[in-house]
């Protein structure tokens, strides 16, 4: 991770950044392994309502719109708190040409430290993540899996029939905690930049809490150190970079992205080693499956369900269709004490 430049510093200076230096690079390591920054900037609000020599009224309106500004960066700061990522967009890979690579640099770091083996990547979960998100319960995440459908057409206009090929060269680390693979640079990058964007605002839009405040970067992970936190009491605190210095160079091999997956970070895998799938989309020219069918017409569905929750919630905060409501819950109320003082005086007739 790439830092500022500092200026120069005294001795004593140096001293203070030499004994902080260890629990600062601790920081930073669980930092970047977190998948993701926190969304929501804090809004500073003194300047704004900073107001001085106004009439008393004035300062009163003033003092309650710094109230209510203040409320709503609580609710924000809440929610920002409570953000944790469980859906993510995921664009497999599946190219046995770099999967193959990949284990072969998996096990030449292993041979050099057998404790990193429960570190790595398994062989089927290899991906890139294009968009992590929250979908908290089965409605939220219909409504990712509508979002995702909604996405393609926006994917088909940026690439433009064109295959979207993506290569993989060299190795590098997130803080000397996460090992990955990089994505080549080239003309791939734009269009790749571009769907993520649409990505997000696509999810966005449609309610759900989803995104990084940092920048997008396209990575092939192959190993986490924060799957073996146990390591670090055994003083394996960072990925050596001797160990995949021969692999800094090295072409992994292409991948044609051929879909895009809705994946869950906490449900059970697939018997592939692959992240468990709520719905996919097809990405590129390719023959339409019984998936893709059935994904679309679960789509119609879903929106002409959700037309007809709008219609009845518009209808019922229509003052007549309240009043309506309350006339009858109180015909009801009255009709039912009415019986039940009819069935004490039955009652009472017999005994």
């Amino acid at each position: 991770m790439e830092r500022p430049g500092a200026g120069g510093i005294n001795s004593s200076e140096g001293e203070n950044v030499s004994k902080k230096k260890e629990p600062s690079e601790e920081l930073e390591a669980n930092t970047v392994d977190s998948l993701v920054d926190l969304p929501f900037a804090t809004v500073d609000i003194k300047d704004d309502f900073g107001i001085t020599d106004v009439p008393q009224k004035n300062l009163e309106r003033s003092k309650e719109h710094e109230r209510i500004n203040k409320d709503q960066i609580k609710k924000r700061e809440k929610k920002r708190k409570d953000y944790q990522p469980n859906y993510f967009l995921s664009i497999p890979i599946t190219s046995k040409e770099i999967t193959k690579g990949i284990k072969i640099l998996q096990n030449a770091i292993i041979q050099q430290d057998q404790r990193l083996a429960k570190a790595m990547s398994g062989d089927g979960s290899f991906h890139i993540t294009l968009l992590v998100m929250q979908l908290l319960n089965e409605d939220e995440v219909n409504i990712g899996i509508d979002a995702l459908l909604d996405l393609k057409p926006f994917i088909e206009e940026i690439l433009q029939g064109k295959p979207l090929t993506l290569p993989f060269e060299g190795v590098d680390t997130f803080g000397n905690q996460v090992g990955f693979v990089k994505l080549a640079e080239g003309d791939h990058m734009n269009p790749l930049l571009e769907i993520a964007d649409a990505a997000k605002r696509t999810f966005q839009e449609r309610g759900v809490l989803a995104g990084e405040s940092r920048t997008f970067k396209p990575h092939l992970t192959f190993m986490k150190l924060s799957k073996t936190p146990w390591l670090r009491k055994k003083g394996v605190k960072k990925i050596d970079p001797t160990f995949y210095e021969k692999f800094i160079s090295h072409r992994f091999g292409e991948e044609v992205v051929r879909r895009i997956d809705l994946c869950s970070m906490l449900k059970k895998k697939q018997s592939n080693g692959y992240y468990h799938c709520e719905s996919s989309i097809a990405i590129g020219k390719k023959p339409i499956g019984i998936q893709d069918l059935i994904n679309e017409a679960l789509h119609r569905e879903r929106m002409a369900l959700q037309s007809k929750v709008k219609q009845i919630k518009e209808l019922l905060l229509k003052p007549e269709t309240q009043a309506k409501i309350r006339r009858e819950l109180f015909e009801g109320r009255s009709i039912n004490n009415s019986n039940q003082g009819s069935d004490v005086d039955f009652s009472t007739t017999l005994t």
